[in-house]
């Protein structure tokens, strides 16, 4: 792949977006339920793409002024530190989908598949359908991230422990914001685990298993309302194989080099998200055990 353009030391796109997520979050805070709840789920989805902007680099050459600009997640549920960190061992594409080694998989050890309770197993097939990822998705990722990152602070991985501490101070900020505004903290949770599960769109059909790991990412040729929520993060498999590339740049880097990504990632793509919709809303992509977890290991 030929190198993107140099990056802007500043890049006022982004902070643009910054500005505009967080004035647009102030301002639902003073409008009427049926409005905000929505308005606010967009909010907190915005955030968290542009918290994936920062984890790449952007929009500054300062690490630290990057984080302070989202260290207070607007979603109250994870931690900024946590994801940073559990993305970037995402980005070890060798080990994309494993069920052990990829934190954002949505792939099960079969032999822990095989072990599980009847209702788990129920919950997890509806969970693989667009319909059951939108209800279910965020509960099942915060159930099982929140367990796994207790087990490891009982362990002693400091790291786990401090991104926690820091996170409450700065959730208290948020919440603070919300009691001064006489918003209603339940019509807040809603509208939190809204923002999340409309992310739960986007890593739907992101990854897929397959033998060659450059297959295993996706690309959505969207460039509608999600696509801008998503920061064109639906670009997926330009953003693994490109990590250092603005949100803005990415569109006009995959058209430029379109037929070699689709090479690399053997034809993974989907023209829209309506596309996802009319296939997988009620119907399964993936199964839920990895399919080639058995000949991996």
């Amino acid at each position: 792949m030929s190198s993107p353009r140099p990056k802007l030391h500043t890049e006022w796109p982004t902070l643009a977006a910054l500005l505009g997520c967080y004035g647009a979050w102030m301002a639902l805070l003073f409008l009427p339920l049926w409005i905000a709840v929505p308005g606010l789920a967009l909010a907190i989805a915005l955030q968290s793409s542009l918290q994936h902007e920062v984890i790449h680099g952007h929009p500054t050459k300062w690490p630290w002024v990057n984080a302070a600009l989202v260290l207070a997640s607007l979603n109250l549920l994870i931690p900024f530190g946590r994801f940073r960190d559990m993305h970037l061992a995402h980005h070890q594409d060798a080990c994309l989908t494993d069920p052990y080694d990829d934190p954002e998989t949505n792939y099960l050890d079969p032999a822990r598949w095989e072990k599980m309770p009847r209702l788990g197993r129920w919950i997890f097939l509806a969970n693989g359908t667009l319909a059951g990822r939108l209800l279910l998705g965020a509960l099942i990722s915060q159930v099982y991230f929140m367990l796994g990152d207790w087990h490891e602070a009982r362990a002693g991985d400091r790291r786990v422990l401090w991104a926690w501490v820091i996170h409450i101070p700065a959730c208290a900020l948020v919440v603070v914001l919300l009691i001064q505004a006489e918003f209603p903290i339940w019509a807040y949770l809603i509208a939190a685990y809204g923002g999340l599960s409309l992310l739960k769109i986007r890593t739907y059909a992101e990854h897929r298993a397959h033998e060659d790991v450059g297959a295993r990412t996706a690309v959505v040729e969207d460039r509608g309302l999600l696509a801008f929520l998503f920061l064109n993060n639906n670009f997926h498999a330009v953003h693994h194989l490109n990590p250092q590339i603005a949100w803005y740049a990415l569109p006009a880097f995959y058209r430029a080099q379109k037929d070699k990504f689709l090479q690399l990632n053997h034809g993974y793509v989907y023209q829209n998200y309506g596309q996802l919709f009319r296939h997988y809303l009620f119907r399964r992509k993936d199964p839920v055990p990895h399919p080639l977890w058995s000949r991996d290991k």
